[in-house]
């Protein structure tokens, strides 16, 4: 799949990898094909394995970082560059089979990150305050 333009919004990042996944079977049961959100009992467990394998990217972010290494797929880019972006595509992914609003909570987040005591630098150098 091609996408000539780097002017992507939220919701079009959202659309493009979910439905990239979901073409590409990732969202489908090996064995029976079944969609995996069928069965409400199951969803927990398939919304945790999406969670943990956006997990599993940054972990290999961070070994990227530890490593100073360069990707091994994009090998003209840094390793956490591409795992932050493996990141992204699968919580765009998730948010789109869960038709979240991510958008939306960006920027609520945003916002209120600007008023949150704890994210404040005399906050934060206080005793007790949040290092990092």
């Amino acid at each position: 799949m091609s996408y000539p333009s780097y002017d992507l919004t939220i919701p079009q990042l959202i659309r493009r990898a979910h439905e990239a996944a979901y073409a590409a079977g990732w969202w489908h049961d090996f064995t029976t094909g079944e969609y995996l959100l069928m069965h409400n009992r199951f969803a927990p467990y398939v919304i945790a394995t999406k969670i943990m394998l956006t997990v599993s990217e940054l972990s290999e972010g961070m070994e990227g970082v530890r490593k100073d290494a360069m990707d091994d797929k994009l090998p003209h880019r840094k390793m956490i560059e591409v795992e932050l972006a493996d990141a992204m595509i699968r919580i765009a992914d998730l948010a789109g089979a869960l038709n979240l609003d991510l958008e939306g909570a960006i920027l609520e987040k945003l916002k209120f990150n600007t008023v949150r005591p704890d994210h404040q630098g005399v906050t934060r150098r206080a005793p007790g305050g949040k290092k990092f």
